[in-house]
């Protein structure tokens, strides 16, 4: 796993987010199954609520470009270090990595059983897709 090439990819977007109400911009990558690296930015918006953080923009590219599951996934702040994804995120996390998939945090690689024990996920809903 090359984690400094995902950290990087992180940073570039992290530069790129639009976040000129809170001044905190979050920049992520994300290693797919299938070898392709996506990444996202957070984008604010002066209705607080609607604003969307780094994470649903890599999973919206995620799709966009084909799909496929999150292997690994590495988010950044402005100081280039490893951010925690928050709630929200680790839920989107789980949803497209599922429980293998390897988080940088600030304590270091976790899988996401680990990041969000006991989540709540697809196999939940009975009769839905029930995605590992």
């Amino acid at each position: 796993m090359d984690w400094e090439a995902l950290r990087l990819r992180a940073v570039e977007l992290m530069e790129r987010a639009y976040a000129p109400y809170s001044h905190f911009p979050v920049g992520v990558a994300g290693l797919v199954d299938d070898g392709r690296v996506v990444a996202g930015c957070n984008v604010e918006n002066a209705a607080y609520g609607v604003g969307l953080c780094a994470e649903c923009g890599m999973v919206s590219e995620l799709h966009a470009t084909g799909g496929g599951r999150l292997t690994a996934v590495y988010c950044v702040g402005r100081d280039g270090a490893p951010l925690m994804a928050c709630g929200r995120c680790r839920q989107l996390l789980w949803e497209n990595g599922g429980p293998g998939c390897l988080v940088m945090t600030p304590e270091g690689v976790l899988p996401m059983s680990e990041v969000l024990p006991q989540a709540f996920g697809p196999a939940n809903l009975g009769g839905g897709d029930a995605r590992p």
